[in-house]
This record gives C-alpha cells, sequence and structure tokens, in this order.
C-alpha cells in the first residue's frame, strides 16, 4: 500500500531483485569481453559467455536458497552462467572475486539512479523558479525564531529554495565522477590472479561498462559508496525544509499556501473540514528515514583489513532504500509545488498582525544616523513595548516621540517607514539572481 509514498516505480526498477542480477550478468560479461581484448581468455569464450549473459533464464528461487547458504550470490549465479555458457563456462568470473562484481553492479545500478535524481533535480529547479519569478514582490512576513521578524517576498522564500536544489544538481555532478568507478581487483585487491595484465584487464573491464577506473582498489574504500548516500542525505534534508514551512504555512492560524486540492487528498476519517498537507509530510518523513541511512552509511565505512567482516553488508539495505526514499520525496516535491496554492491576501494580513511592529528595524535604521544606532534602538524598543501592552499601532506611538519625529523629518514618514511593503531589502535582486544563476546552469547543460 505505501510503496508509492517511499518509492517511484522508475527507481524501484533499478532496484529490483531482476535488475540486480542482470547488472551481475553484465559486470560477467564485461569482464569476458575484456579479458578476450587482453587475450587472457579465448575470444568465442567471451561471445558465448556475453550470449549466455544476455539469454539464460535464471531461477530465482535456486538463486535465493543458495544465496542465504553462500551469504551471498555470485557463487551461485556464476554457477548458472557456466552451465548457460557451455564449454565457454570455464572462463566465467576469471580472476574475479565476489566484490569486484557486487561493487559494479552497485555502480552500474547507482550511475541508473543518479540520472534520474538528477533530472528530478532539474524538473524541480524549474517549478521553484516559477514560483520565485511569479511571487518576486509578494510580501509576507519573514519569521525567526517562529516569531515575525521583518517583511520578504514569497518569491525570495522560493529563490531561497532554488538555490538550495541548484547546489545539488551542482554536487551530484561533481560526485559521479569519484562514484562511477569499476571494481576488479581479485581476491585481496591486488589482481595477482590476472598477473602483470591486471591493470589492463582492469582498464577494459572499466571501459567496456562505461566506468572510470579506480586508482586503487576500493573493497575496503567506501567513500564513494557514502558519498552518494550522503549526497542524498542532502537532498531530502533540504526537501524536508521546504516540507516544513509548506506544513506551518499552511496551518490554520498562517493560512498562507495550500496542497494542491485532489479530492480525498489528506482527508480525515472522522473531520469533513480536514485537508491535511500529505505531500510535505512524506517528504519530511523521508528525510528523517534517510538520514538514518546516511549514518548507517558512514558506519560502514569503517572496514577491517583488505576485506571487511560485516560493514559491506549494510550497503545492501541502505543504497537501495535511500534512493527510493529519495525519489519518493522528489516526486512528492514536484506534485507539491507545482500545484502550489499561494494565499497573497493572507500574507498581507499576517503582515500587519503586529500593527507595525515587525518594521520596527525599518524605523530605528531611518533614525540612526541622527540618534546614533544604540539610541535610535532604544527608543524604538521603548515604543515596541508600549505598542505590545497597549495593542496601538507602532506609528501612532512613535508619532508621539519627538525624537523620532525629528530624526525622520516627519510624522509622514514615521508612517513611511512603518509600512511593511516599503522594507523588503533586496528580496525581488536575489530572486533575480537565483533565476539568472539556475537558468545559466541549464544554458550550459544545453
Amino acid at each position: 500500500m505505501f510503496r508509492d509514498m517511499f518509492g517511484t516505480p522508475a527507481m524501484r526498477a533499478i532496484f529490483s531483485d531482476e535488475a540486480l542480477v542482470g547488472r551481475y550478468l553484465e559486470a560477467e560479461a564485461a569482464l569476458a569481453r575484456a579479458e578476450a581484448r587482453a587475450g587472457v581468455i579465448p575470444a568465442a569464450a567471451a561471445e558465448a559467455i556475453d550470449r549466455a549473459s544476455r539469454t539464460i533464464t535464471i531461477d530465482f528461487d535456486r538463486l535465493r536458497q543458495e544465496t542465504e547458504i553462500v551469504g551471498y550470490p555470485i557463487l551461485p549465479l556464476v554457477h548458472q552462467l557456466s552451465a548457460a555458457a557451455g564449454e565457454a563456462g570455464r572462463y566465467v568470473h576469471w580472476g574475479a572475486t565476489t566484490q569486484d562484481i557486487m561493487d559494479t553492479a552497485t555502480v552500474l545500478q547507482l550511475r541508473a539512479a543518479l540520472d534520474i535524481i538528477a533530472a528530478d533535480l532539474v524538473e524541480l529547479g524549474g517549478i521553484l523558479a516559477k514560483l520565485a519569478t511569479k511571487y518576486r514582490d509578494t510580501p509576507m512576513a519573514g519569521r525567526t525564531h517562529l516569531q515575525q521578524a521583518l517583511p520578504v517576498t514569497f518569491g525570495y522564500k522560493a529563490a531561497v529554495w532554488l538555490s538550495s536544489i541548484e547546489r545539488h544538481r551542482e554536487r551530484v555532478a561533481q560526485a559521479r565522477p569519484r562514484v562511477l568507478m569499476g571494481q576488479f581487483a581479485g581476491a585481496a585487491g591486488t589482481l595477482a590472479s590476472v598477473g602483470e595484465q591486471g591493470l589492463e584487464i582492469q582498464r577494459l573491464f572499466c571501459e567496456e561498462l562505461g566506468l572510470a577506473q579506480p586508482t586503487a582498489t576500493w573493497h575496503v574504500a567506501r567513500d564513494g559508496i557514502a558519498e552518494a548516500v550522503a549526497l542524498l542525505g542532502l537532498i531530502t534534508g533540504t526537501l524536508g525544509k521546504i516540507a516544513t514551512d509548506v506544513m506551518m504555512m499552511s496551518a490554520t492560524e498562517f493560512g498562507e499556501v495550500s496542497e494542491p486540492f485532489v479530492p480525498g487528498r489528506g482527508a480525515s476519517s472522522t473531520m469533513p473540514q480536514k485537508r491535511n498537507p500529505i505531500s510535505s509530510e512524506l517528504m519530511l518523513a523521508s528525510a528523517k528515514a534517510v538520514r538514518q541511512h546516511v549514518a548507517t552509511m558512514l558506519d560502514g565505512m569503517i572496514h577491517d583489513f583488505e576485506r571487511a567482516t560485516g560493514p559491506w553488508h549494510l550497503e545492501w539495505v541502505s543504497v537501495p532504500e535511500a534512493f527510493l526514499l529519495t525519489a519518493a520525496s522528489l516526486a512528492s516535491a514536484k506534485f507539491m509545488l507545482a500545484g502550489l496554492v499561494v494565499h497573497e491576501r493572507r500574507m498581507r494580513e499576517n503582515l500587519d498582525l503586529t500593527h507595525g511592529l515587525i518594521v520596527a528595524e525599518a524605523v530605528m535604521m531611518a533614525a540612526a544616523p541622527k540618534l546614533g544606532r544604540q539610541r535610535a534602538h532604544d527608543v524604538v524598543y521603548e515604543a515596541c513595548r508600549k505598542a505590545i501592552q497597549s495593542g496601538g499601532q507602532l506609528a501612532d506611538i512613535l508619532a508621539a516621540e519627538s525624537e523620532i519625529v525629528t530624526a525622520l523629518g516627519s510624522i509622514d514618514m514615521i508612517r513611511a517607514h512603518c509600512d511593511p511593503t516599503r522594507y523588503l531589502g533586496l528580496s525581488g535582486e536575489m530572486v533575480d539572481r537565483a533565476i539568472a544563476l539556475a537558468k545559466s546552469a541549464q544554458a550550459k547543460r544545453g
């Protein structure tokens, strides 16, 4: 029931058992082709192994049973592939170790999974750029420590979200060369099983699969895999922040945005009026779950000697789950933000909730050149205290303060500085910068 809340069909397809075994077979076939190119095994044998890898019908029940006995799936799979390759079966898995094939298969999965993540980030960036553009000058209350702080615009808020997504897009591109490396090194990583041709075979193997050749064996150097999952933690962390903003802004007392309306979505079994922010809730849940997988992967980097006793196995759980959760969170974000309902009137009403207190800084900074910053602060601070106690308008109270009237020049100037729509800082310019950078990055991508 929950699989499409915490995964997507496209990402599940990458990490399915059938796809994983297919990657194992792809790696075995590539190894045979590479070794034939290096003259280590007969070309005819490589052709037979390659053909068998593409036509074999895997007995998954047998594979599962034998995997549970052996502890790893490669030896049981090699038995089936060798039989399918006939006489050429003697050359299957030549000089390789189990982890060579499993690590390479994982990297092939990561390549496909990162392609999906990258495409989703581009799409999400486009959605956020549209939001930022549309609401560039829409004023709303900026909040710090859950209190109204200074006016901002909703476009500015969307631009902050956009800037994070654009950095994640860059991170994905930058991480690929470090993550997408093949693995062929033999039992202890020294390539002793294939002699002096080892590095050449390794190069050809990686070339066959379109992967980078590693500088040294990474059987126990798991930083690349850990980086991939840590990157997902950063992405879902940003999505969790966006979700938190939207959920809080959707609260009845705020009423500034609503998730897209779909009949029945977010409904309560008992309260007919409810319209819960389900997409945001799923995004936040995914962020919390992926965070745990990041911690697991960092723990899993601590391997013993040249082959680990346990930490490697953590990847078998965390890598697929982290990618599924991230894909689901991105899907929720795209749906939610593309159809986000923005209540501009409520944003304006909320700006006036404090009767001008939200622009106290504006008055203070305007008076500071004449009074000095600290004196201006003290006078405005006292006026704010009176406004809070009486519930009156800050502008009216300040109008009775001769120091402020003199410093600003007139009561009309006081009222002008107490207009929150006139104290938006460089919100609009920051929106423009964020959108321009996103467009520039898109142009470079082609």
